[in-house]
């Protein structure tokens, strides 16, 4: 039995993959570089690390090798803050990806290895307890990246969506879609499977890109704005989710972003200000705009507070070397004070 946290906070867990990211220095190209700094990421350990940071007891889901890169692996979790109760150890490899940095007109490059044949990709079916799990915590994350892996990562995510679910927990699923992943015809390959989780879920990330090409919503609206306001209320009845959020962003001139989030609850829209700001490594930032959605909702946030929250989360991952975002809750109620917005607690 793991720890009850006090009121307001949540034992959260994320359930993917651990990737060893080997990062290109500075902004040279790969063919350039003579060597590679490495740290270990992923989707389940960005939200887990930063969900901790924020004062909730966050756990990973995840298989790693029983070798000493699934040791360096567990070392840099617990470092992190994540807990590790849920990790179980089997098969012989951990994914990577090398990530060169854009710089001005050139953009960044994610190469990944044959990450199929990692040990969390190669899982067999009686590694999770999802029974154990789902007694254990009060909400799972779960990812879009890992629904595109295979069959058998698949049947892991509903099978443990559904044993929260029915433990009376949340379900939380960001649909993340990465065509590269899914391959040819891919949102046709995707759509039974995000539906599944969808109708599993409570909480969704999401915008109008996905309901339209993932789902197949059609609509004649031409502006980004109005689709989302036609779509995500749909979306929202279609498959009874409580909240669906999200974010659009621009792209200016000198490493310079812009970024709105919006959250979709109780037939309501909130949007936050749109906040402009200096990218450093943007891998990451959409976790910590999820994390900040999901400590709003925890601590009963304001729609209004909640998005405004998460936005300035969102931006402050933007100037964290690596996937992870390292922002406190602290920290990012200061960015919101000075961006010219606050939050009453």
């Amino acid at each position: 039995m793991l720890n009850v946290p006090k009121q307001g906070f949540k034992r959260v867990a994320a359930f993917g993959e651990v990737m060893m990211r080997l990062t290109v220095p500075g902004v040279e190209r790969l063919s350039q570089a003579s060597r590679l700094d490495y740290s270990f990421s992923g989707t389940g350990v960005n939200v887990s690390s930063q969900l901790a940071r924020f004062g909730h007891e966050a756990y990973l889901v995840s298989r790693l090798p029983d070798n000493p890169f699934g040791e360096a692996a567990e070392a840099y979790l617990r470092k992190l803050g994540i807990g590790t109760a849920f990790i179980t150890q089997g098969g012989k490899y951990i994914g990577m990806y090398v990530l060169e940095k854009g710089f001005g007109a050139r953009p960044g490059r994610v190469t990944y290895t044959d990450r199929l044949g990692s040990s969390f990709n190669t899982a067999p079916e009686d590694t999770y307890s999802y029974a154990d799990i789902a007694a254990n915590i009060d909400a799972i994350h779960f990812c879009g990246i890992a629904l595109a892996m295979n069959d058998s990562v698949r049947r892991h995510m509903k099978a443990l969506a559904y044993a929260v679910k029915a433990a009376g927990g949340l379900v939380i699923f960001d649909c993340n879609y990465r065509p590269a992943h899914w391959g040819d015809g891919g949102y046709a390959k995707a759509k039974t499977h995000y539906e599944e989780m969808l109708r599993a879920a409570d909480i969704v990330m999401m915008n109008e890109m996905d309901a339209m090409l993932t789902l197949g919503m059609e609509t004649e609206k031409l502006d980004r704005r109005e689709q989302l306001e036609e779509l995500i209320p749909r979306v929202a009845k279609q498959y009874n989710i409580s909240v669906i959020a999200g974010t659009h962003r621009s792209i200016h001139e000198n490493q310079m972003h812009s970024l709105q989030g919006f959250l979709y609850k109780q037939e309501s829209f909130a949007f936050s200000e749109r906040l402009t700001f200096a990218v450093h490594d943007r891998i990451g930032a959409g976790d910590a705009y999820t994390c900040g959605i999901l400590h709003g909702e925890f601590q009963g946030y304001s729609p209004e507070q909640t998005v405004e929250f998460a936005a300035a989360s969102s931006m402050l991952a933007h100037t964290i070397e690596g996937d992870t975002p390292m922002a406190t809750e602290r920290e990012v109620l200061r960015a919101m004070v000075e961006s010219g917005i606050d939050v009453e607690r």
